[in-house]
């Protein structure tokens, strides 16, 4: 990953921040890796290989479990899970699980795979919920080179929870998402204060010759740039296992570079009293929102169909 950013540590390679058998561990509440003025939002990821478990002790804060490749089990509060998982993040939605707080989570994996966590510390109980792959809402959002594939198991429409909102978007090689570049970073009307965390895997696309040589190493890029008087900049290279820390300032686009496929993992939450997505286009470039109306969707969305 290479990156240009004014606070070095809203950039996180893969392994970079990794403890306890998990390649990602940012924000949750035993994180050792400490990022100033992170209070909100939290992220796990771990590699098992066949056989293999891991667990996270209770703790103040809700869950979600998200399979990226793999069939997984998910224990927690007395109960087993069984999530069916996916070939990899491109083969369309997965089951995922809500834990609520207070629960403990034995993650185990009969074949092998790759399980994120999402997380947001949280006070009010709810139950904990096993949403399938068939009842995931499935949004192809955008038009042109500005299509992509949301999957929203984790908003507020799809899922009762506490505090955080958790998504995942697919972009095709060559296409732009998160774009116009927005931001959510004030409680005023028609925004919402949330901090957000990008987790990216990235893949050969669909139809592309086999590489000669050294081989394939696909990329994307993540910007993010400041919207006040708050220093940031942000200009990262991202590939599979990379994390970006969003904690204000105009986010977007985030590039899918020709030939490569792009997923990100989302999640989002906030000091507000809602649990809502409310956001602000940077003014410059807001408008590529209204040519959407004459260009029609991506014909290679939806993955995984």
């Amino acid at each position: 990953m290479r990156t240009d950013s004014s606070r070095p540590e809203w950039v996180h390679p893969k392994d970079s921040a990794a403890q306890d058998g998990w390649f990602v561990s940012l924000g949750g509440h035993d994180s050792v890796t400490v990022v100033p003025g992170w209070a909100h939002t939290g992220l796990r990821v771990a590699d098992l290989g066949p056989g293999e478990r891991i667990t996270l002790d209770a703790a103040e804060e809700e869950r979600i479990v998200v399979p990226l490749a793999g069939a997984f089990t998910a224990g927690t509060g007395g109960q087993s899970y069984d999530l069916a998982g996916r070939a990899s993040v491109f083969a369309g939605p997965t089951d995922v699980l809500y834990t609520g707080i207070r629960r403990d989570l034995v993650l185990s994996t009969e074949t092998g795979g790759r399980v994120a966590v999402a997380s947001a510390p949280a006070r009010a109980e709810h139950p904990t919920r096993l949403v399938t792959r068939e009842e995931i809402p499935v949004e192809l959002r955008g038009a042109g080179n500005c299509s992509r594939q949301v999957h929203n198991f984790g908003t507020p429409a799809a899922l009762e929870a506490d505090r955080f909102i958790v998504c995942e978007v697919l972009t095709p090689a060559g296409n732009w998402s998160s774009y116009p570049p927005h931001k959510h970073d004030e409680e005023k009307d028609g925004e919402t204060a949330l901090e957000e965390i990008y987790y990216f895997e990235t893949q050969l696309a669909e139809g592309m010759p086999a590489p000669e040589g050294a081989g394939t190493d696909p990329m994307g890029y993540q910007r993010v740039y400041a919207s006040d008087d708050r220093p940031i900049d942000v200009s990262a290279e991202v590939r599979s296992g990379d994390v970006v820390l969003v904690p204000y300032g105009w986010h977007g686009p985030a590039m899918a570079t020709p030939g490569y496929d792009l997923y990100y993992l989302n999640v989002m939450a906030g000091p507000g009293r809602v649990r809502e997505w409310l956001i602000s286009d940077d003014p410059h470039h807001g408008w590529i929102r209204r040519t959407w109306d004459e260009s029609a969707v991506d014909p290679r969305l939806p993955f995984g169909r």
